[in-house]
This record gives structure tokens, C-alpha cells and sequence, in this order.
């Protein structure tokens, strides 16, 4: 999953591609590389960003989503807001990736219907605080994994479909810079509830230029975290992630190749 983010105030690449050409030329760009999905946002959830206007999230968002349909390319919403989840699936969007796990008001009745896909993603507090002071947890790994069941559960009871869920245990979303990130990824797979027929639901895993790596790199800022952020990608789906969530495409592709390759010579051995 390649990252859009038409913001002026992402953590990373905030104002590089909020201009239209800016987000298409991008957008071709990932595609080139080998992305199988595109996430775009319109509004920076970084720790402690202010919350954007709605008629301002749908002026950056709609338009690229209808730009980007005709490229055949899967495209994912990040929003909480529902909104902005009935407009981008109206406009052909094909999943939504909530931080809020579906909790805001009216959003599960925005999405139950239809065939989308639905991320329902951990987060302890809100963006604007969730990184004031030490997260609480009893243990991570547990809390997080009931919180996405209950998410899930909701989902279900709304009527959307199993095979439409994923979940997110949402690094960095409320959690202790390095304990409790890496708690999550050590047990990735501990994360996930069980569906309905026992299988986990999928995960997605989105660590790309995060904080997280910066705490074990010498706090390298977020432009120098790419060999970090593959790093962990690597590990992720090395822990059974289905989806990982980045901003350097073509690094992490090259990367996955060569891990598909060496796991495909150890079948056959």
C-alpha cells in the first residue's frame, strides 16, 4: 500500500504533493513501482495535528480519487470522518482505512453496505494527545487484540461480511515510542481476532518513516528512515501482515522480491 497524502502537514512528505498534478505525478509514480494500492488522506493524524475542516478533506480527497479510477489501481481512503467515506465510495473507492476503528458516529452505517474493503485500526486517545505522556496498557499485545475484536464485532453486527475486515494495530497511534511498537510487532500475528471461521482476520501494518524506527536509529530524522522503514515492512510480513503501509515503494518491493525469492527456494529444498 503506497501512501498519498494531500496534506500540507504529514510528518514526513506534508505539502509535497497536496497540488493535484503534484498528487497524480506521484501517484504514477507508485504505480510504476509496483504498488498494488494506493492509500490517500486528506488529513494529517500525526501526533498532536489539528483536525481539518470537512468541506476541506472532500476538496483534497474526491478529486483525486476520480483522477485515479480510471489508472486501475485499488485505491484506499484514510478518514474517519463519515462524510468523506460515503463521497469516496460513492466516487469508486475501494476500502476505507479508519484510525478510529469505526467508533466515530455514523460511520459504520456509512460503510455497511456495499462490497469495500474496511480497516479498523487501534488507537489509544485521539492525534491530538495520544503521545502526551505513557500509554497505559495491562499488555499491549491483548489490549489491542480485544479492542480490534470489538471493532470487528461491531462491523459484523452491522451486517458488513467478514471477508471484508482487516485490522491495523496502529504503530505509533498511542503506544510507548519503543516498548510497545515493538511489542506489537514481535507478536504481529497475537494482534489479530479470529473471524467467524476461525482464520485471523488480515493485517495491515504501517510503520513507514515512524518514530518508532527513529527511537533505534539514532534518532535519524524522517527522510533518512527508508532502510529502517523496509526493514520493518520485511518483518511484518515476515509475521504474517497482509498489507504494509509505506511511503518508498519501490525500496520495499525490491525488497519483498528478494524475501519471495529466498522463501521460495527454501520450498523447494
Amino acid at each position: 500500500m503506497g501512501i498519498l497524502n494531500a496534506t500540507p502537514d504529514s510528518f514526513s512528505d506534508g505539502g509535497r504533493f497536496l497540488a493535484r498534478d503534484d498528487a497524480l505525478c506521484q501517484a504514477e509514480r507508485m504505480i510504476a513501482e509496483g504498488v498494488d494500492l494506493i492509500d490517500i488522506g486528506g488529513e494529517s493524524t500525526r501526533p498532536g495535528a489539528p483536525p481539518v475542516p470537512l468541506d476541506e478533506e472532500l476538496a483534497r480527497v474526491i478529486p483525486l480519487v476520480e483522477a485515479l479510477r480510471p489508472l486501475n489501481v485499488p485505491l484506499s481512503i484514510d478518514t474517519y470522518k463519515p462524510a468523506v467515506m460515503r463521497a469516496a465510495l460513492a466516487a469508486g473507492a475501494d476500502l476505507i482505512n479508519d484510525i478510529w476503528g469505526f467508533r466515530q458516529p455514523g460511520a459504520i452505517d456509512a460503510v455497511r453496505e456495499g462490497n469495500s474493503g474496511l480497516c479498523a485500526m487501534h488507537m489509544l486517545g485521539e492525534p491530538q494527545t495520544m503521545q502526551v505522556g505513557e500509554p497505559d496498557y495491562g499488555d499491549v499485545v491483548t489490549d489491542v487484540r480485544d479492542f480490534l475484536a470489538e471493532r470487528a464485532q461491531a462491523l459484523r453486527d452491522a451486517g458488513v461480511a467478514p471477508e471484508r475486515i482487516c485490522v491495523d494495530p496502529g504503530f505509533g497511534f498511542g503506544k510507548a515510542v519503543v516498548d510497545d511498537n515493538y511489542a506489537l510487532l514481535a507478536a504481529l500475528p497475537d494482534t489479530a481476532p479470529a473471524r467467524p471461521d476461525g482464520r485471523a482476520y488480515p493485517i495491515l501494518a504501517g510503520m513507514s518513516r515512524k518514530s518508532m524506527l527513529g527511537a533505534v536509529i539514532g534518532g535519524k530524522p524522517p527522510m533518512e528512515r527508508v532502510a529502517a522503514s523496509v526493514a520493518a515492512a520485511l518483518c511484518a510480513v515476515g509475521r504474517g501482515a497482509a498489507i504494509v503501509r509505506v511511503h518508498d515503494v519501490a525500496a520495499t518491493v525490491d525488497a519483498l522480491k528478494v524475501w519471495n525469492a529466498v522463501r521460495e527456494a527454501a520450498r523447494q529444498r
